[in-house]
């Protein structure tokens, strides 16, 4: 009988790869975590953590769960103080685009407040814990005024500009009564967004949002009673919901996005990086914010 060289590597290759395949399989099986391909239909979590300062990666994970025709349901994980509102709100869209599509259920961890509120009011479904820290339902900008610290040091700032408003927000010069009132509409008109989306979200009456959505603060059971959330429970709870709301008969396996494999060096490169962006994050966004101010 002829031998061929290479049908027989190839079986040999199709044999490993299958056997790797199944170890995987049995491993990830014995440890109670997902594998990286799981089969069958499945729930994919997203997580939202920290301050929220761009979108484009949410946003793709988002797009990419709701057009692979094996997920069933999203979970939205929020940690979340909230942040810039544009990012914030291009979240939001694409949530309500994905909840058009297949069930979408928010499960709220430590924080999911303002911005981090946002995003999930088009959910089909919204759990928090009974200690979540959530609402926070307004908009705000800072600013700081440093004209006096400059002059101690001799410094002092010149400006040509072409309208009185154009440098609105300077940190140089007192702000006007003409600044406030040009702040204080944007700040309206945004506020008014933010309390839209949520009436529509949650199928509320603008007025009983409007009662809310002074910036207060709720914990997860002030929420349930307020009606900002459904119902108290957790991850799992959130996981399992979405899988019944999917259309997944028993436990759902459950997906995440992929993570990009790195070196050492790189983890504790990004690690670092990470920490210095925790700590910077607030004093950077500039602009109009969904954010809550009471995490340092």
């Amino acid at each position: 009988m002829k031998k061929h060289p290479f049908l027989m590597a190839l079986l040999l290759v199709g044999c490993v790869f299958v056997f790797f395949f199944i170890s995987v399989l049995v491993i990830a099986s014995f440890l109670g975590r997902p594998t990286a391909f799981p089969v069958g239909e499945k729930v994919a979590v997203v997580e939202l953590q920290g301050v929220i300062d761009s979108s484009r990666e949410l946003m793709e994970t988002i797009v990419d769960f709701r057009d692979d025709d094996s997920v069933k349901a999203i979970v939205l994980r929020i940690n979340s103080p909230g942040g810039a509102v544009g990012p914030a709100q291009e979240v939001y869209e694409e949530i309500k685009k994905a909840a058009k599509v297949k069930p979408v259920v928010v499960s709220m961890g430590s924080v999911a407040a303002s911005g981090g509120y946002y995003v999930a009011v088009p959910a089909q479904r919204i759990l928090a814990n009974p200690g979540t820290i959530t609402g926070s339902i307004g908009v705000i900008m800072q600013f700081t005024n440093f004209e006096e610290l400059l002059a101690k040091i001799g410094l002092k700032s010149e400006v040509v500009k072409s309208g009185s408003l154009k440098d609105i927000g300077s940190s140089t010069r007192p702000m006007t009564e003409q600044d406030r009132q040009v702040l204080q509409g944007l700040i309206d008109d945004v506020h008014q967004q933010f309390m839209t989306a949520v009436a529509e979200g949650r199928k509320m009456d603008l007025k009983k949002v409007k009662a809310l959505a002074d910036g207060r603060i709720f914990t997860g059971r002030q929420a349930l009673q307020a009606g900002l959330v459904d119902e108290l429970g957790n991850l799992q709870d959130a996981i399992a919901i979405a899988g019944k709301l999917g259309g997944i008969e028993g436990k759902p396996q459950v997906i995440y996005p992929p993570r990009v494999q790195s070196g050492v060096l790189n983890y504790l490169f990004e690690e670092g990086t990470s920490q210095v962006r925790r700590v910077l994050s607030r004093s950077s966004l500039s602009g109009l914010q969904f954010l809550w101010t009471g995490i340092e």
